[in-house]
């Protein structure tokens, strides 16, 4: 599976789990708050509510619309030059940067255009076919969900 457990989410969404190599040296914060959400079950159930084909799957509002997040304040952004390639997961914000709070998205393919823009914290090491296989749409008439998101050193 990985070999730091502590840095390594597992998502679990209809299709099957999808490992993710979480990316503390570029985005601390970030990864401490991705972390803190799945250990407390804020993922658990939540929808990807924006998929959109050769760009990217987006998710983690418990609202299902795009607007929502956790109660938790928003991060500071850590924009780093990592590029925003296939199996890339970064976080999602509103226009100001420093609005990123519980949405991310998964990059289907490479999305450069996104770099030093958004927060990159983690990369999807297998199972990408399953984020391949979400329902398409903004939003999905059906939408793919996330059924448990865990830290891998807690499952």
């Amino acid at each position: 599976m990985a070999d730091d457990p502590e840095n390594t989410l597992i998502l679990t969404v209809d299709s099957g789990d999808v490992v993710i190599r979480l990316r503390p040296d570029l985005a601390p914060n970030h990864v401490a708050r991705i972390k803190e959400l799945a250990r407390e079950g804020f993922y658990d159930g939540v929808v990807f509510h924006r998929v959109i084909a050769g760009f990217m799957a987006q998710g983690g509002d418990p609202t299902g619309t795009g607007m929502g997040g956790s109660k938790k304040p928003d991060l500071k952004a850590e924009f780093s030059s990592e590029p925003h390639v296939r199996g890339v997961c970064s976080m999602a914000r509103s226009s100001n940067p420093n609005s990123a709070n519980s949405q991310f998205f998964i990059c289907f393919d490479d999305a450069t255009f996104l770099d030093r823009q958004y927060t990159v914290w983690g990369q999807v090491v297998s199972g990408m076919e399953h984020i391949d296989a979400l329902p398409k749409g903004e939003p999905p008439r059906v939408p793919g969900k996330i059924i448990s998101a865990k830290v891998a050193a807690d499952a």
